[in-house]
């Protein structure tokens, strides 16, 4: 897509000693006129001249150039643009066999705008896309639709959108007074907020017998696998009737205890409440905690066994920033402390709930949390964004680091695991909240595509093993599927590692399997997708 020179940003100063270039480009239009000769074309022509000057410097004003981290024209592009949707297709396998014993489904999330809005938008906003790839006896079949949440239904009736990108935020008075304009519908009742407005574009779970699409702004909406390999949307999960209430997109599901973890996150206080379903997939009643005393921006936490645990970054959200049409939602505070909070996974309240400060600690991801032997001291793994200032960059520095708490003394440990510049982790789920010895890792190339993926012992700091997809390849999410997921009791690293990958000089796209347990995670089968698969997000493989 050709590059679309940004326009000059031309501010009038009411009162001032300077002279700013709108009003030396004004006057020289001015002195043309005052110096014209009495034609009455030559006349007309300069006074329209001034009207398309004067008309194009206000807009400019109104409606500031974004810069290509916000402009959808820039951020939209690539492997990154949008595609339509496509029903159940068979796929070839190229390269090896499908293993018999994988039999099930991958699944992603990703961000794929089905219009192109007025303004701002950024990755993280983009309507919902699931991206599925069905294995049965040897066999692939390939799908992706929209996830029909309310926003994407109202928006594919009316034909335009509808709904504010607030999180994308407003970046000058235009987008303010659009904003304005937009609430007459919740006003006549064409828009309802009870039904939420979220993307659902995120992650993707599975926990009370649903398949569940995630963002953190809205509920979950419920996803069904047809037997042809298409996928449905069977409406949102209403578990909670509240207005603008929401659920994290990195739910915690103890396999063992069949329990779910999660929180939802408010803009007025309190601003964050942490709840649970029961093995029976009852919701219990939230716990609010009251010593978040300012709306920030917490993506994901962790559970051990016996407690949860939260981690307070310096991203902010400041809604004064948004409505002066200054800038996103997400705001970075360079005077905030980052700070680990923990508290007993069943507490009836926030009143046990302990902080630890860890100065330049800032995550978006978090790997894994467990109790040592002494149960008094808590490991917390994650990856640490060291610019946080910068995330909404496309390309961002990052360190996987281990911080160590002794919730008895006080003491905090923190170390580096690797620089390696990895992201958007996964482990064995039968070891969410115990002690884990490896995770696989994306090598972070620019958000959100992976050069590579790596292999990390987690309790040496050593890598195991490591693979690189090739030039102008690349993936996601690197996602560890059990080679067999009726045995939790195999070996921790007994299975496959899976992700979608994209070749852009070719625009191709292939689904490759490797083998987790050897040392160059060894390509065991790769898929041929019937055409590209945009980068996206977080995913999963349901075992049929």
């Amino acid at each position: 897509m050709p590059s679309i020179k940004p326009k000059e940003t031309l501010v009038p100063i009411l009162c001032s000693s300077h002279t700013t270039p709108f009003q030396t480009k004004l006057k020289s239009k001015i002195k043309k006129i005052v110096s014209l000769p009495l034609s009455v074309p030559a006349l007309f022509s300069t006074l329209a001249s001034l009207r398309h000057f004067l008309h194009e410097s206000l807009s400019t004003i109104i409606d500031p150039p974004l810069h290509p981290l916000f402009d959808p024209r820039h951020v939209y592009t690539g492997n990154l643009a949008p595609v339509d949707e496509m029903e159940p297709t068979d796929c070839p396998v190229i390269e090896g066999e499908l293993p018999i014993s994988l039999n099930g489904v991958y699944i992603r999330n990703g961000p794929n705008p089905q219009l192109q809005p007025h303004r701002a938008l950024l990755l993280f906003d983009g309507d919902g896309m699931l991206h599925s790839l069905s294995l049965s006896n040897g066999h692939a079949t390939y799908c992706c639709r929209y996830v029909k949440t309310y926003k994407y239904m109202l928006e594919r009736e009316a034909g335009f959108p509808l709904v504010p990108n607030v999180f994308s935020g407003f970046f000058g008075l235009g987008d303010i007074l659009r904003f304005v304009m937009d609430t007459r519908r919740i006003m006549t009742g064409h828009f309802n907020l009870m039904n939420g407005f979220g993307v659902a574009n995120t992650g993707l779970a599975f926990f009370s017998n649903k398949l569940v699409a995630l963002c953190e702004s809205d509920l979950p909406y419920i996803i069904n696998l047809t037997e042809e390999g298409d996928i449905e949307t069977l409406g949102r999960w209403e578990f909670e009737k509240k207005l603008m209430t929401n659920m994290s997109a990195h739910p915690k599901v103890d396999l063992v205890t069949k329990e779910t973890f999660s929180f939802t996150w408010s803009l007025s206080y309190p601003h964050l409440t942490y709840f649970r379903f029961d093995e029976n997939g009852v919701k219990q009643k939230g716990i609010p905690i009251f010593s978040i005393n300012r709306p920030c921006f917490i993506h994901d936490f962790a559970i051990t066994k016996r407690f949860a645990v939260f981690h307070e970054t310096q991203l902010v959200y400041s809604l004064g920033k948004v409505m002066t049409g200054r800038g996103t939602l997400v705001d970075y505070d360079p005077k905030k402390t980052p700070r680990i909070g923990i508290m007993p996974k069943y507490a009836m309240n926030d009143s046990e709930m302990m902080w630890f400060q860890v100065p330049g600690f800032n995550t978006i991801h978090i790997i894994n949390a467990w109790e040592n032997e002494d149960d008094d001291e808590i490991v917390f793994v994650a990856s640490n964004i060291i610019s946080v200032e910068n995330i909404f960059n496309k390309t961002v520095n990052v360190s996987l680091e281990k911080v160590e708490i002794n919730i008895t003394t006080g003491y905090v440990c923190r170390e580096i695991i690797s620089p390696g510049n990895l992201e958007f982790g996964s482990i064995n789920p039968f070891y969410v909240g115990r002690r884990t010895s490896y995770a696989y890792l994306g090598v972070l190339e620019e958000v959100p595509k992976m050069s590579g993926l790596v292999k990390i012992d987690l309790e040496t700091g050593l890598e195991v093993a490591r693979r690189f997809y090739g030039p102008g390849c690349f993936g996601g999410e690197p996602l560890f599927v059990l080679k067999n997921s009726d045995n939790s009791d195999c070996e921790e690293d007994d299975g496959f590692v899976m992700s979608y990958v994209h070749d852009e000089k070719a625009n191709e796209s292939k689904f490759m399997i490797m083998d987790a347990k050897s040392p160059e995670l060894d390509i065991v089968a790769v898929v041929k997708l019937p055409r590209r698969v945009p980068y996206g997000f977080h995913g999963l493989f349901l075992s049929k």
